[in-house]
Order: C-alpha cells, then sequence, then structure tokens
C-alpha cells in the first residue's frame, strides 16, 4: 500500500499553515485545545494530572479520529522525551521509549546482532502507536507487533506511572488499549538472533483455483496486491529468511524488474526485491526507511477475518469489484497469527487482513467502505482501529469475547476518564 508517516511541522504528525494539527495523510485535522510535546517525564506527569482530558499522538498514520481528544482535551506527543533503545543482548530484550519509530529501533537492534520477528510494510510509524491500534505485517506464524511486547511503561490519569508485565492478569488488555488507559512511555519487546531476508515479487496471480493456503504460507512474509479492476492478484510479494528452505512458487511468473505495489508508482522507494538478500530490517517493510513512500493523498481501511474464510471473502469482493475499483488505490492481502490482547483484531484466530487504500475522496469512498463491510458481514470482521470505518460500536462489542474485561480495566485505571475521547466513549458505551 502507499503509505507514510507525517514528516511536516515537529510533531510527527502534519502541521496546517494555521498551525492546526493534522494527520498524516491530512484526511482529520485534530480539535484539541492544545498540543503539547513534553520534553521530560516530569512535565508529562503534570500534564496528564494537570487535564481532564488527554490523547496521546504517535506518527499520525491513523485515518479516523481515534487519537482526537477533542475541543474540550489536549493532544501530547511522546516525541519530544528523552528517546531510548537499551537492547539486553543477553535477555534477548530491548527497552524502547515510546516516541520511537520502528526505523530506528531496528537499524540499533540489528547492530546488536538481534532483530523483530516481523515488522509492517511500513518502517515510519512509533512503536506505541502501532501495537496500540492493532498494527502487523503479515505471515501465517507471525502475530501482530503487539505480540513481540513483554511489558508496558504508561503515565496513567493521576501522573504516577504504571508498569504491566506479561505476568499481571492486566496484561491482555494494555497493549492494543486505543490510548484509552494512559500515556505509553515505554515498552520492552523480545527480540531474537538477527537474521537475513530475501524477497521476490511474482505477477498475475488468478483468484479462480487459488489455493489460498498455500500461497499464503509460500514465505516467511506474504503479501497479494490487486486493484480489482480485473479478477486475481496483480503482485504477490514473497519474503523469506535465508535460514529457511527456498521458496517454491509455481502458480505465477516471477516479475523482472522491481516494482510499486500502487500502479504507476516509482519502485525506488521500495526495499530491495529480485531475491538479492539483505537484512531483515531492509526487506521486511515494503518501503525503504530512507524514503518517503508517497504523497498522502490516500485514505485507508482493513479489516481482519478468520483465515478458512479468505478464499470466499476475497469472492464476495470479486463480486462487487466495479464498486470498490472506483475508488481504489491498491489492496493488499496480508495474514496474521492469533493474538492473545482482548482488543486486537486477530484475537483468539488466525486471521487474514485486507487492507483497501482509498483515493482521497472521502464522499466518494464512504459509501464504498459501507458496501464493502455489507458483503464482509457474514465473516465477522474487526477493523483496524486506526482505519475507516463504519461498524457500529455496539456490533464490534460482540466481536471480542474479552471486551467486557477490557472495559472493566478501563474503569479501574481511568475511572475519571482522561483519556477517553468520542472514539472511546463511543466503543465503550460509557
Amino acid at each position: 500500500m502507499a503509505e507514510t508517516a507525517g514528516t511536516t511541522g515537529t510533531t510527527g504528525a502534519g502541521a496546517t499553515g494555521t498551525g492546526a494539527v493534522t494527520n498524516w495523510a491530512r484526511t482529520v485535522t485534530y480539535a484539541a485545545r492544545a498540543f503539547h510535546r513534553p520534553r521530560t517525564p516530569e512535565e508529562l506527569a503534570a500534564l496528564v494530572a494537570g487535564n481532564a482530558r488527554v490523547r496521546t499522538l504517535g506518527s499520525g498514520h491513523s485515518f479516523n479520529r481515534i487519537a482526537d481528544p477533542g475541543p474540550e482535551g489536549v493532544l501530547v506527543s511522546t516525541a519530544g522525551l528523552p528517546q531510548t533503545i537499551d537492547v539486553d543482548t543477553a535477555a534477548r530484550t530491548v527497552r524502547v521509549s515510546g516516541g520511537v519509530r520502528y526505523a530506528e529501533l531496528a537499524r540499533t537492534v540489528h547492530a546488536h546482532g538481534l532483530a523483530l520477528p516481523n515488522m509492517a510494510s511500513l518502517p515510519h510509524i512509533s512503536v506505541a502507536g502501532s501495537v496500540a491500534t492493532g498494527t502487523h505485517g503479515s505471515g501465517v506464524t507471525n502475530g501482530p507487533l503487539a505480540s513481540a511486547v513483554r511489558e508496558v511503561e504508561m503515565v496513567v490519569a493521576d501522573g504516577t506511572t504504571e508498569t504491566i508485565g506479561r505476568d499481571d492478569a492486566r496484561f491482555g488488555g494494555v497493549v492494543t488499549s486505543l490510548g484509552a488507559l494512559g500515556v505509553v512511555t515505554a515498552l520492552t519487546l523480545d527480540l531474537e538472533p538477527a537474521y537475513g531476508v530475501e524477497q521476490r515479487v511474482y505477477t498475475e496471480l488468478p483468484l479462480d483455483g487459488l489455493d489460498f493456503e498455500t500461497v499464503a504460507a509460500a514465505g516467511y512474509s506474504v503479501s497479494l496486491f490487486t486493484d480489482w479492476r480485473r479478477p486475481g492478484f496483480r503482485q504477490v510479494w514473497v519474503k523469506r529468511r535465508t535460514d529457511r528452505p527456498a521458496v517454491d512458487f509455481p502458480w505465477a511468473a516471477p516479475a523482472t524488474e522491481p516494482l510499486h505495489p500502487v500502479p504507476g508508482m516509482p519502485a525506488a522507494n521500495c526495499t530491495e526485491q529480485l531475491g538479492v538478500p539483505g537484512p531483515w530490517h531492509e526487506r521486511l517493510p515494503h518501503f525503504r526507511a530512507e524514503f518517503t513512500p508517497s504523497s498522502g493523498e490516500e485514505i485507508q481501511s482493513e479489516y481482519l477475518l478468520p483465515r478458512p474464510a479468505a478464499l470466499d471473502a476475497l469472492h464476495a469482493i470479486d463480486g462487487i469489484r466495479e464498486t470498490v475499483a472506483g475508488v481504489l488505490q491498491t489492496c493488499e492481502v496480508r495474514t496474521v497469527a492469533a493474538d492473545p490482547q482482548w482488543l486486537s483484531p486477530a484475537h483468539g484466530r488466525d486471521s487474514v487482513a485486507l487492507h483497501f487504500t482509498w483515493v482521497k475522496d472521502e464522499a466518494a469512498v464512504l459509501p464504498v467502505v459501507r458496501r464493502l463491510e455489507e458483503v464482509l458481514e457474514p465473516f465477522d470482521p474487526r477493523p483496524h482501529w486506526g482505519k475507516v470505518f463504519r461498524i457500529p460500536p455496539a456490533v464490534l462489542r460482540g466481536r471480542y469475547a474479552r471486551f467486557a474485561d477490557f472495559r472493566d480495566l478501563v474503569r479501574a485505571l481511568d475511572p475519571s476518564g482522561t483519556f477517553a475521547n468520542a472514539f472511546v466513549r463511543d466503543l465503550l458505551d460509557r
């Protein structure tokens, strides 16, 4: 998909000429009465304790109002706090401050001979914001990015710091938390020995006769791309760990030149292809850390469904192909292993993720989103929390077995609703 984190202004998100803070794509202007970028932990604690409504802004790569505190609240960025990446090579862990982005984290971890199990397609996004919204990469055995988290440190409503690890009964609710529990200041992640990856792209994979499970398992990470202008997939990106057996992919022809997943876009800002091996962090993302992948002219939606339903869901979308294609730039299909986080879109089920990068025309896109959700409804779709969706909160509450536990956790850690906004209040029905 064509995507990037915000790169203008000092916030990590976009800033308009009038000083208003926006998301990266400038599709959302936050209604906060003030924006703060504290420089010390003490400043952050005082800020949280001294305000009735607080929301945290990461890299600005959300396409809805999940980060918007509303006109009565303040917006906080942790990017101004001291940036920490402490690698423990013996324990194979890293403690990383909340404002750090995956590109910086990955380079530091790799320099110590270690690696993350997986990365998203974009390395420019913040670690804390990514895990809080259920962001993921791809791979039938790879969980979402939250799966690597072993401990969370956050400033809660009274300004004190809570540290919650895997041995705490509350842990299942604190990683993919939608920012509803506090301001995450640091995370400790599991690591593994560094590994190499080679990436090959294949073209024109038919939908008819597709053995989805076999194709999805053909590499460590596999992504299928289509614009739905015709049946089938224009590209399949297969990433193989070089410490694993060679990939056999007989279902489509190998590309003879580097490609970009969005038709017409230059491949120069994509990671190395054509089977050239390289470090894990330079191949698992689709886009190079040193490039801005696109201009931000887009809106995004994504839905996670049970993986056994993948083929039926793809055929259902094919049935409204012309409707979808009219406002679509590209669609990416990935897999995500089941995750225990209570509000993870992959909670409790191996999933297929259907990602849609739309044109930047909300009036034209929203009716298509509603129609898409109608045809996906039989498969119990769970949306990515940071993308555009229209599934009612009451329906979503019924799709998470631990939702009541999460609501109780929010009430316990944030009884006055300091970190609640319209998005969270609607979801929690409070």
